[in-house]
């Protein structure tokens, strides 16, 4: 039985943007053509373009695609850190390295002049700053840390402070995106005393949600 042409054009798009975050991985996008994308995908070039419109627009999905996963592959050693301190200085550092955020900075780079690509960007953002969210949330129960504002909030300072210092360090500004204080933007801390004792006298009826 043949496959149903959705699910082949699913796949066919889902091996072209895999093949592209290979190759965008391992050179500039420059450097790496559309017939060369669409024959590691085994497809057609003119594939490229039926897909997503144009070059560009696949490297922005890969770009955001690569950022998403090396984003998930931090999780694990912000996990690992026994501190606060040691929690905002190992994402911060991290993050900071992540091959992925230069490559997702070029992508945004892209969208500025192609207000059709905005969107995807957008849409691959909120869906970064709500990884982020959930993950940090997760390891402030794990915990029992607390920060300074909302979790929606910390997250998405967090992650632009990361692509804004990787930004200016692409601008040529005299200096590395590891100048700029990342952990410091992160407001990740242990419970006060006072905040301990608060908690443990609050009643059930004051812990429940209204």
């Amino acid at each position: 039985m043949s496959e149903p042409p959705r699910s082949r054009g699913r796949r066919t798009r889902a091996q072209l943007l895999e093949q592209a975050v290979a190759l965008f991985a391992e050179r500039d996008s420059g450097s790496v053509s559309v017939a060369e994308i669409a024959a590691a995908a085994g497809a057609h070039p003119n594939q490229v373009t039926y897909y997503f419109g144009s070059k560009d627009a696949l490297f922005v999905h890969a770009a955001f695609l690569m950022l998403l996963r090396d984003a998930e592959r931090l999780e694990p050693i912000g996990r690992r850190q026994r501190t606060p301190k040691a929690f905002r200085e190992a994402m911060a550092r991290t993050a900071l390295a992540l091959p992925a955020v230069p490559i997702a900075v070029q992508a945004m780079s892209i969208t500025r002049h192609r207000p059709e690509l905005r969107p995807v960007a957008q849409h691959d953002l909120a869906l970064l700053f709500r990884q982020a969210q959930r993950y940090l949330t997760a390891v402030l129960e794990r915990h029992d840390w607390v920060i300074d504002r909302p979790a929606e909030t910390e997250a998405r300072t967090f992650w632009s402070a990361v692509l804004g210092a990787r930004l200016i360090s692409e601008s040529g500004f005299g200096g590395r995106s590891s100048d700029v204080d990342l952990a410091g933007v992160l407001t990740v801390r242990a419970r006060s005393a006072h905040e301990r004792a608060t908690r443990s006298t609050r009643s059930p009826a004051d812990a429940a949600p209204p």
